[in-house]
């Protein structure tokens, strides 16, 4: 995979127009931009269509989690949008992540349009081993991490969301073609925020992610376009997957 596919720019922003100014400014060095809950739930539908008419792909960042029956519709709606990665919670379980898959395979197939990457939110990137405690989970967080990417596979899903910190024990449990994509990555120049399981673009990459997601250190970068191209000078030499 060429090395700026690998980067995914998360615009989480709720300015339509301000992120369309993002695009327009990065899609000669990214391909695939994030749309989460804050620019779609600000702007609709016609934001994907508007990034993809820019010849770029989108991420469907909306973290599906409810009922089977409910995440199936909403996923069969989401996919007449024509994202190319949707992701919904694997703590929703299997009946639900199930659900969602046969939904989207069977709405993509009726509009004779590509079917969108699925894959699963494990845990978050803002959550550490403290908080998942409060939460009154026993055990670690990556036992946890593992144990739904191995049953998000196991439900016909393309992949997961996860920290970087998990992504080489992701790698040996679901093997080579099964994708990672890793928020909680951050350069060594740009500020952590709130993120709590983190590290380095070269560290996510020489893991073994698919896709690293980058927000803040870039859209909040005096000039994005340079934080960009730092990132991916640093993607390349951490080598790539093929």
């Amino acid at each position: 995979m060429h090395n700026r596919k690998r980067l995914i720019i998360a615009l989480d922003m709720d300015e339509k127009q301000k992120a369309l100014e993002m695009v327009d400014l990065l899609k000669s060095r990214v391909e695939v931009f994030k749309v989460g809950m804050e620019l779609f739930y600000s702007s609709g539908g016609d934001i994907i269509k508007d990034i993809k008419n820019r010849g770029c792909k989108v991420f469907l960042d909306l973290k599906l989690h409810d009922i089977p029956n409910t995440v199936a519709k909403a996923a069969r709606s989401l996919t007449r949008l024509n994202p190319d990665i949707i992701n919904v919670h694997a703590s929703g379980g299997p009946e639900m992540m199930k659900a969602a898959v046969a939904a989207i395979r069977e709405e993509a197939d009726r509009l004779s349009i590509p079917c969108p990457a699925i894959i699963a939110v494990t845990v978050l990137t803002s959550i550490n081993q403290d908080i998942f405690t409060q939460l009154g989970i026993d055990g670690r967080v990556e036992d946890f991490v593992v144990k739904w990417a191995k049953l998000t596979k196991d439900c016909g899903l393309d992949g997961v969301v996860a920290s970087p910190g998990e992504v080489s024990v992701i790698r040996d449990t679901c093997g080579p073609d099964f994708l990672v994509v890793t928020p909680g990555v951050r350069p060594d120049w740009a500020e952590v925020g709130d993120q709590k399981r983190f590290t380095t673009p070269a560290m996510a990459i020489s893991s073994g992610a698919t896709y690293i997601v980058v927000g803040r250190p870039v859209t909040s970068h005096p000039d994005p376009f340079l934080a960009a191209e730092k990132i991916i000078n640093e993607i390349e030499s951490a080598g790539s997957l093929g």
